[in-house]
């Protein structure tokens, strides 16, 4: 039984549903303050919190816990700049407790959710894994510890883990029982969709004097079904006795925020105004990954990289939920 640790999220429900739809059984342990009940899928929930390291017992305690997917973290960037101790104490604290609980139960394989973010403004793009880690915030830095600890946990207890370094994960569900709902909404593709909706009078563009073709920041879209592929992909090299590991997850194609906001428009087939803004602090020009290693080490590739096809079904989620924000 795989153990879902935030699977009431965005990446985490959709990863519940490819492991459902692999016929894996599952159990999901969410706190519900950034995920939904309505997208807990499956039989088995447990509501709690990483924490509460009795919640966590209880939980391994009534499941037969094989493998671990770790999900559950805070993620908005500017949030952890004005408030690092809660990113520290949900995002390193909160997995400390997880890996102390896999460690009382004898639980040895974690694929761990990871970001790009562990890189910061990058000298080389695309991006490999080994390029240097030069967190330039709170939250890429949580991330970046805890890689570091998964990789002294695995020199010293044997716990073998999976680092997925995440770029933009976007899109939804292609068959529309879940998709992307934060609150507040953080991420570009859904921001743009509310402001076709009508729930936003418009678009801000931060930044329109980069050094890229259209002026605005370049970045990696991957749809998150691709991710949730990946999860399994990992899952399943490590029952299969691999090794630990880092990988990129993207298509290591970019697109500009302008590029998004033009296919956005040609889907919902919406005017969707827009307003040019300042640079934010950090924000780097270009993220793009280099998925070879994701490639070669787990079998993954990105199978749907349009970022038309991304914004489709981001678009039949949003409009079938009737979003209105």
């Amino acid at each position: 039984m795989i153990l879902v640790v935030g699977g009431a999220g965005y990446v985490g429900s959709h990863t519940a549903k490819g492991l459902l739809d692999g016929r894996y059984d599952i159990v999901v342990f969410d706190n519900l303050s950034q995920g939904h009940r309505e997208l807990v899928l499956g039989d088995n929930f447990v509501e709690g919190d990483l924490l509460d390291a009795d919640s966590l017992r209880r939980a391994f305690e009534r499941y037969p816990i094989d493998a671990v997917m770790h999900f559950a973290a805070l993620t908005a960037v500017g949030e952890s700049v004005r408030d690092p101790q809660a990113y520290y104490r949900n995002n390193v604290t909160g997995t400390l407790n997880l890996l102390e609980a896999m460690r009382e139960h004898n639980v040895r394989k974690l694929v761990f959710s990871s970001s790009a973010a562990v890189y910061g403004d990058p000298n080389q793009v695309p991006i490999p894994e080994g390029h240097p880690k030069l967190p330039v915030n709170p939250y890429g830095r949580t991330k970046w510890m805890m890689e570091q600890i998964l990789n002294d946990c695995d020199r010293a207890y044997g716990l073998r883990s999976i680092a997925l370094r995440y770029f933009n994960a976007a899109g939804s569900d292609p068959e529309g029982d879940i998709g992307e709902w934060h609150e507040p909404e953080t991420h570009l593709i859904p921001i743009v969709l509310e402001a076709a909706l009508g729930g936003r009078p418009h678009v801000e563009i931060f930044g329109t004097d980069y050094d890229t073709p259209d002026g605005t920041c370049i970045r990696d879209y991957i749809h998150v079904v691709d991710l949730a592929a990946a999860h399994l992909l990992a899952l399943e090299h490590l029952t299969a006795g691999g090794g630990s590991g880092a990988f990129n997850l993207g298509t290591g194609e970019g697109h500009s925020v302008r590029e998004v906001i033009d296919v956005c428009r040609e889907v919902s087939g919406r005017e969707i105004p827009v307003s040019e803004g300042a640079r934010r602090p950090g924000d780097p020009p270009r993220l793009v990954a280099d998925p070879s290693w994701a490639r070669d080490g787990l079998r993954w590739e990105a199978r749907h990289p349009q970022l038309s096809e991304i914004v489709e079904t981001a678009w039949t989620w949003m409009t079938r939920r009737n979003v209105q924000v």
